[in-house]
């Protein structure tokens, strides 16, 4: 399905998903989300996150610790001039964000991982448990 892109999708949901942009900071319509459920693909409708993964980073983009077993890939993203890790869906390829390692939120919130995935908003959808 890579390369498949869902009719159903808007411009600006297309910006991120295929042309790998990021949607302003403060935004998205997830980022102060605090009900219970799953996050989807928005492209695909596959499973990424659990909401119980979610928590507020003050970043402007809704922050997610750990994804669901095998729904992410990571890709070296050298763009910008700096070196990241880009995540993508890994059943369509959509671009979800990028992984930010070694910020002390394991030890500021006491998460079980100091990692945080700096997620659009637009590459999600959304469904209460």
């Amino acid at each position: 399905m890579p390369g498949s892109w869902n009719k159903q999708l808007s411009a600006a949901q297309l910006r991120i998903l295929r042309d790998k942009m990021t949607e302003p900071a403060h935004s998205g319509r997830y980022l102060n989300n605090k009900e219970q459920g799953t996050y989807y693909c928005a492209n695909c409708l596959q499973p990424i996150y659990q909401s119980k993964t979610k928590f507020d980073s003050g970043c402007g983009w809704p922050s997610f610790y750990e994804e669901l077993p095998n729904s992410l890939k990571y890709v070296t993203d050298s763009s910008g001039g700096m070196v990241r890790t880009e995540i993508v869906c890994s059943n369509c390829g959509g671009h979800m964000g990028h992984i930010f390692q070694g910020e002390g939120w394991k030890q500021a919130l006491g998460l079980p991982k100091d990692v945080r995935h700096c997620v659009n908003s637009l590459s999600l959808n959304f469904k209460k448990d």
